[in-house]
């Protein structure tokens, strides 16, 4: 069994195309054709049931497809560490982001990582903080950042934290409240809120403030993208709590602060286990050291907000 026949039923499955995995792999067809049918062979079984109209991965398939990406994963690795090894930093790169991250200009960074190395592929993931967290951990990316209640901290991965913020309240232009000088959850526990899911840590945020305080509030719309939350609050649909630093990014809304306002505190992550070089040297250009755990802030934070 040989890398370069995984690397094809790779290509075909998330291509569900011969055709286009053999333009992906740039080979000709006919060859990608005969090494799955080869190892097909070997293995005994049928990997892919084809027919004129479409491939489908048969069971087989489905049963070879983790093993053959952890393989390929594997030797992109050790290749990357051989290549680490004599100055040169390559391979593959996926860092995982929150919506709402502020403490970094994740485009600015990306630029003078590509600037320094341009032989690592960069992949960028838009997810909640848990589910970031566990891909970190699974190995799914390498790096994340989160955001996070000011009691937690991350568990079970490389950790450092990168600045403090405190919410604001945002409001439509029209709202009653959007000519105050401040507000606090007493006052805002009457509106009718639009707040991240249920479960999540955008959400437990704020419901956290608000149970401190002894509050409960109405959280009538559910979403996961801030701008979309911003469109729903300039339609009058409700209000929201988000940190200070990111909401400057949202057009069409009016802030306030909110005297005993929810906090949180944004982290970048990464695997304790599994640090690629490629993962080693963007912690690096972030000012990030790597070699005791979490530590204090970057030079890249934004302070207190």
């Amino acid at each position: 069994m040989e890398l370069q026949q995984m690397r094809y039923v790779v290509a075909v499955a998330e291509t569900s195309s011969f055709t286009r995995a053999a333009e992906r792999c740039h080979v000709v067809q006919s060859a990608l054709s005969h090494q799955i049918a080869r190892l097909e062979r070997e293995l005994g079984a049928r990997l892919f049931d084809r027919t004129s109209r479409r491939v489908r991965v048969t069971p087989a398939g489905e049963a070879f497809l983790p093993a053959a990406r952890q393989c390929l994963e594997a030797a992109e690795r050790a290749a990357a560490e051989v290549a680490a090894a004599a100055g040169e930093v390559r391979g593959r790169l996926t860092v995982g982001v929150i919506p709402t991250v502020a403490a970094v200009d994740i485009p600015a960074v990306l630029r003078d990582y590509r600037r320094r190395y341009p032989l690592v592929r960069v992949g960028l993931r838009v997810g909640g903080s848990g589910d970031l967290v566990e891909q970190v951990k699974r190995g799914t990316i390498e790096v994340a950042f989160l955001g996070l209640p000011a009691t937690a901290r991350p568990r079970d991965v490389g950790a450092h934290e990168l600045a403090r913020d405190r919410h604001v309240a945002v409001v439509a232009p029209e709202h009653p409240l959007a000519g105050e000088s401040e507000v606090d959850l007493r006052v805002l526990a009457g509106e009718v809120f639009v707040d991240f899911p249920s479960g999540s840590a955008g959400r437990a945020q704020s419901d956290q403030a608000f149970a401190a305080a002894g509050l409960a509030r109405d959280v009538a719309f559910e979403v996961t993208a801030p701008d979309l939350m911003a469109r729903l609050i300039q339609q009058g649909l409700g209000v929201a709590l988000l940190p200070s630093t990111y909401t400057p990014r949202l057009a069409g809304v009016v802030t306030i602060p909110v005297t005993d306002a929810p906090s949180r505190v944004e982290h970048v992550v990464w695997s304790r286990f599994t640090l690629t070089p490629a993962a080693t040297a963007f912690l690096a250009v972030l000012g990030v050291p790597t070699g005791s755990g979490p530590t204090t802030r970057s030079a890249r934070s934004t302070g207190d907000g």
